[in-house]
């Protein structure tokens, strides 16, 4: 599940924007000042901010600002959320360091959508980085899977969705949250697909003895768990 900071000193768009989010399966945690959402990034780093333009104390370019020059928060994705419409004011924001400007007001689908769209382009399997957890490696320069030394045979689906998972480990993803993340918001497909393809994917890991890195949590979707291997 995605977390989301959301920094914002107005109350009621606060609540109604964290509203949203949890409905659509984000972990949100709310700041109403510049210090507060600076204590929050320093206990644990979001998956993405959503930044208000002006705060009390310091403002959301200083603090976009600040999170740009530190090597521990330079990969924050950041959306500025403010009532400034001149050009000049989100050329201003976007050079601070924000990845995406959105004006008040908005729409929660256009929210929702530039959220989605800017975690996509943020993600980790973006890269031809090979990953290797436990006893499993995939390498998508070579699209090659291996388990203990074993290689394994994967079908292009699986192998997406397998990356997917483990460039994102430990968490829960629903089924929808894997739809928009491995086969893309613009598909529509039903949900239960994912659980055939999840079926296939198990079928491939078994005879390197991996299949129950794949888990099920009933009620919520899928994790893959490394210290699953043997259990």
């Amino acid at each position: 599940m995605s977390r989301i900071l959301v920094v914002e000193d107005e109350p009621a768009i606060a609540e109604l924007v964290s509203l949203n989010l949890r409905h659509a399966a984000f972990d949100v945690e709310l700041a109403e000042t510049g210090d507060a959402a600076q204590a929050a990034v320093d206990r644990r780093l979001p998956d993405v901010v959503l930044l208000d333009w002006m705060l009390p104390g310091q403002s959301g370019l200083q603090l976009a600002r600040r999170w740009r020059a530190d090597p521990r928060t330079r990969g924050l994705a950041i959306i500025m959320l403010t009532a400034r419409a001149e050009e000049s004011d989100k050329i201003g924001g976007l050079d601070a360091g924000a990845d995406d400007y959105l004006t008040k007001p908005f729409s929660n689908n256009e929210l929702l959508a530039r959220i989605r769209a800017l975690l996509r382009r943020k993600a980790p399997d973006a890269l031809d980085v090979a990953v290797e957890l436990g006893a499993l490696r995939l390498d998508p320069a070579t699209h090659r899977v291996s388990c203990g030394g074993q290689e394994l045979k994967i079908g292009p689906t699986e192998f997406r969705l397998l990356r997917f998972l483990m460039t994102h480990p430990e968490r829960v993803h629903s089924r929808s949250q894997l739809l928009d993340r491995v086969w893309g918001d613009h598909v529509f497909i039903e949900e239960r697909t994912v659980d055939v393809h999840v079926k296939r994917l198990r079928e491939s890991l078994t005879p390197g003895g991996c299949a129950a890195m794949i888990e099920t949590v009933r009620g919520a979707g899928y994790r893959f768990s490394a210290g699953a291997v043997g259990r």
